[in-house]
């Protein structure tokens, strides 16, 4: 299982030493063993999984329309985080150059010397076959070809390919962090169905306009590093047009499982009042950006936060409804 998604919805860092952005350090050297330890955990991106778990196991009891089995919880729960943290570290082991460069990713542990780089890509390789063989044998072997598949979309077609070429990278890259809902779902059911499609749909109209305001943010930083994002190559006002229009086809979208006949009436009129309150942030982002609005007046973290407890929220009433209908 990987990441919203990989999404995606903030950045794990360890304050473990300072160093000026750009130096790549040889090696680790000697280091504490907790610090050592808690380096490796920064480089699985806790924050970052913690999301995708939030839409995961929500899924699972929609899937069983009540309380799934516990022990099929947990081990979807721990086989994504290994699946997701062996991403994470690919990307970090792949991108070292470039965060070095970047104030925002300037304590990451390969940038600080806490991991090498090849511990680092040993770590990724060691969870990612762990995360397979874990959901292949205690979950089943369609969530464990689903897991892969997501960690592979992630780490080669958005880190290596799309990433540093195409202001579309979230959006296309996005589709890994989707995974998760499909994978829950697959965990209970050993299938796939269209409620698991809508809210896969539901994660990908989401991580643009959840993950461009962050970029609006920091788009220096992706600029001195040649990282083409959206705020980046475009102004605020063309990225905050996008970020409505990704706005209401997701709103929209999840407001599909009632007519579906996926869920009833708690999950709706919860889907209708943060989808509402969402428009209006997004509406408010674009006012500001179109007149002509800049730095911290823009407000534009706003609704990159509001966008985490929206998705917080709307899973939630996932996990709820069955109970209700």
């Amino acid at each position: 299982m990987c990441l919203l998604a990989l999404s995606l919805s903030g950045v794990c860092v360890t304050a473990v030493e300072s160093r000026p952005a750009g130096v790549l350090p040889e090696s680790p050297g000697h280091r504490p063993f907790g610090a050592r330890a808690m380096a490796f955990v920064a480089l699985t991106k806790p924050r970052v999984i913690e999301l995708l778990l939030m839409t995961t196991v929500p899924v699972m009891f929609l899937a069983a329309q009540g309380v799934p089995d516990l022990w099929l919880v947990l081990a979807t729960c721990i086989g994504g985080y290994l699946s997701a943290g062996g991403a994470g570290a690919f990307n970090m082991w792949y991108d070292r150059d470039i965060d070095a460069l970047m104030d925002r990713t300037s304590q990451r542990p390969l940038v600080t010397g806490m991991v090498s780089a090849k511990e680092c890509l040993v770590f990724a390789s060691a969870l990612t076959v762990g995360s397979t063989l874990w959901f292949w044998f205690l979950v089943n072997p369609l969530s464990a070809m689903l897991s892969l598949g997501a960690n592979a979309f992630y780490v080669v077609i958005y880190t290596m390919i799309l990433k540093r070429r195409t202001a579309q990278n979230i959006v296309w890259g996005g589709i890994a962090g989707c995974m998760p809902v499909i994978i829950g779902w697959s965990a209970v059911t050993n299938s796939v169905s269209w409620a698991a499609v809508v809210l896969f749909l539901v994660i990908f109209f989401w991580t643009p306009p959840h993950y461009w305001p962050l970029s609006m943010k920091v788009k220096d930083d992706y600029e001195r590093v040649g990282v083409p994002m959206l705020p980046v190559i475009a102004g605020n006002k063309a990225v905050a047009k996008q970020i409505v229009l990704y706005s209401w086809v997701m709103v929209a979208v999840s407001l599909s499982l009632q007519p579906l006949g996926y869920t009833g009436w708690f999950y709706t009129v919860v889907a209708a009042a943060l989808g509402a309150f969402w428009l209006k942030e997004a509406h408010a982002l674009q006012i500001r950006a179109n007149a002509g609005i800049t730095g911290a007046k823009l407000k534009e973290m706003r609704l990159f936060h509001w966008s985490i407890t929206y998705v917080s929220l709307l899973f939630v009433a996932v996990a709820v409804d069955p109970f209700l209908r």
